[in-house]
């Protein structure tokens, strides 16, 4: 098929053979569906040649990619070897050409921070999987919760697993559904929760790979739960009313999931073996008892367990509270142990720029820790015009040193919302010396030039954390005591 020549083009691709090609003269471009057609209709041959994104087979021959398929009307025959070639050298520069792609991601995210003033040095970085897009749901507990666990199975030396969060939601809304019932309708079935309604909703059914449940069954390509919440928020209000679930009831809200999220699947084939959703789950090892959520504030004795006054906790969970300053510790020493950490607490500030890769907490009333050159500055404008100088993330400024009161006035005055989980997976310094938590989202990674990570100040964190969540294990021995764990 080379001679006289063989030319390949991306975006789109060309193949040009300078002498006929027998009865496959002429040679069309069909869509990758018709792909099963011809292999129903020929079969498996003897002369098929398989790979990751390539079935060639006699007759016809067929090249794939995406979505779209090359269909050469003609046998193989001597031509295999020379195909072989051809598909080996493809591979290696699409390889290639992905490296410089990677390549250049990086550098564009240094120049971005090198731009910005913020110059990153890492401290410790914890194994973690790739960074996923809850789109348009209020899913982001169940995305930070399961990237956590994730690593956990990454820190257990159980292998790289990408595990469905929609089939954990999906059990979420069955338990909201059911809760709200009882409560007679002042349940709260909203999109949002937190860390435990995943352990809750692993121990009761399980989990399955993304792969076996993708939770998406309509026609888009990304997650959005805006019109099916609806549905179900009106299903459950005429229950209430009525003070009665009927079975046509539940087959609406089966139908419901089925129709937005897909069939659940009862039994599946995963890496060779076959598994239900129970049983992959044992499989993996976790223990949900093993983690331990943690909070700080002053309204409740420390070293007991209250229930944090939030909208998401409508499981009515209690968590263990600490001194600031032990909260604090416990996530440094498991981000420095080999462990993660499942945050929660508020982005809605302004400080908070998943654009520019940061959250932070800036002093801007007093100014004496500012350099010489800024303080002179800064000392001529009012707190608004130095809020908006800060805001330009051109450099890093001091930032707030958070007591205990600060953290308790913003909860009280509630300017410190409940607002977003995430995950942390290490920590960072800046040139200034200052402390960061690098931080995986869950918004994709388009937003912005980072990869879908961020670095929040200590100061942020201290001031803005709602609970965090981590292995038992990753609290150290002398505050695990004071807990009676």
């Amino acid at each position: 098929m080379a001679a006289p020549q063989t030319t390949w083009r991306s975006p789109k691709i060309r193949m040009a053979t300078g002498k006929p090609l027998g009865g496959a003269q002429k040679s069309v471009w069909q869509p990758a569906n018709r792909l099963a057609e011809h292999k129903n209709a020929y079969g498996n041959s003897a002369n098929c040649l398989e790979g990751p994104k390539i079935r060639m087979a006699d007759p016809p021959t067929t090249w794939r990619s995406q979505k779209f398929v090359w269909l050469i009307r003609q046998p193989l025959g001597e031509a295999q070897t020379e195909i072989k070639q051809m598909y080996n050298i493809i591979r290696k520069g699409i390889i290639i050409m992905r490296q410089f792609v990677l390549s250049c991601a990086f550098a564009l995210c240094g120049m971005a921070a090198f731009g910005q003033g913020y110059q990153f040095t890492e401290v410790a970085r914890v194994p973690a999987t790739p960074v996923k897009n809850q789109a348009s749901t209020g899913t982001c507990w169940c995305f930070a919760t399961t990237s956590f666990m994730e690593s956990e199975l990454l820190r257990m030396g159980k292998g790289t697993y990408d595990l469905s969060e929609m089939f954990i939601v999906r059990q979420k809304y069955m338990n909201q559904l059911q809760d709200n019932y009882v409560r007679k309708g002042r349940g709260n079935i909203s999109q949002g929760s937190l860390s435990h309604t995943f352990m809750n909703a692993f121990n009761q059914v399980g989990i399955v790979p993304e792969s076996v449940y993708t939770g998406i069954n309509y026609d888009s390509d990304r997650h959005n739960h805006s019109e099916m919440v609806k549905y179900m928020t009106a299903i459950a209000e005429v229950a209430v009313k009525q003070k009665h679930r009927s079975p046509e009831y539940d087959e609406l809200i089966q139908n419901l999931f089925d129709t937005y999220l897909g069939k659940l699947p009862e039994t599946f084939t995963y890496e060779g073996k076959q598994y239900t959703p129970k049983t992959f789950a044992e499989s993996l090892g976790l223990n949900m008892s093993d983690y331990i959520e943690l909070t700080s504030f002053t309204h409740h004795p420390y070293y007991q367990k209250f229930e944090v006054e939030v909208p998401d906790n409508w499981e009515h969970e209690r968590m263990y509270n600490l001194p600031l300053d032990e909260m604090m510790a416990v996530a440094d020493y498991a981000l420095t142990h080999g462990y993660t950490v499942c945050w929660d607490g508020d982005v809605s500030e302004k400080g908070f720029s998943f654009k520019n890769g940061v959250a932070i907490n800036p002093e801007v009333k007093n100014v004496d820790d500012y350099s010489t050159t800024d303080r002179a500055r800064f000392e001529k404008l009012d707190e608004k015009e130095r809020l908006e100088e800060v805001y330009k993330f051109e450099k890093p400024f001091p930032e707030v040193k958070v007591t205990p009161e600060i953290r308790q006035a913003g909860y009280e005055s509630f300017v410190t919302t409940d607002d977003h989980l995430m995950h942390l997976t290490g920590i960072a310094k800046d040139q200034n010396g200052t402390k960061y938590y690098i931080t995986k989202n869950s918004w994709g990674t388009e937003r912005n030039t980072f990869g879908g990570y961020l670095n929040m100040s200590e100061s942020y964190v201290r001031a803005k954390t709602i609970y965090i969540m981590v292995h038992k294990d990753a609290i150290p021995k002398e505050i695990r005591a004071k807990l009676g764990i």
